[in-house]
């Protein structure tokens, strides 16, 4: 049997959990959104709109929740933070880039026999 301490403890730990994924929940709708701003204004796939928030967050060293938020809240701001803004292009291109070459690549082992 437990004494009353430990359940108390043991509520905090739980409440503590609750609002901790509480808190993660409402984070990744939140990069969700941010996806769906990324991918039509930059006309990419879902997955390249992760790449290019996740580079946005590292080259600006804004954290990627703070990235996300900022891009959500564009349309009803009418403007994005200048390092957001110069960083979105910016991104968008890198991840084009990546992606060309990457098809590039599989093209060349598709050609030369290799499984791809």
């Amino acid at each position: 049997m437990i004494g009353r301490d430990e359940q108390t403890d043991q509520v905090k730990a739980l409440q503590e959990e609750v609002e901790q994924l509480r808190r993660a929940l409402g984070s990744h709708a939140l990069v969700d959104q941010a996806i769906g701003v990324v991918i039509t204004v930059g006309g990419l796939r879902p997955e390249q709109g992760w790449e290019v928030l996740r580079h946005m967050s590292q080259h600006t060293n804004i954290k990627l929740r703070e990235v996300a938020r900022c891009l959500v809240e564009w349309p009803s701001r009418g403007r994005l933070p200048e390092v957001i803004r110069r960083a979105l292009p910016a991104a968008v291109e890198h991840v084009r880039t990546q992606a060309e070459a990457a098809g590039r690549e599989d093209e060349r082992e598709v050609r030369c026999g290799r499984p791809g």
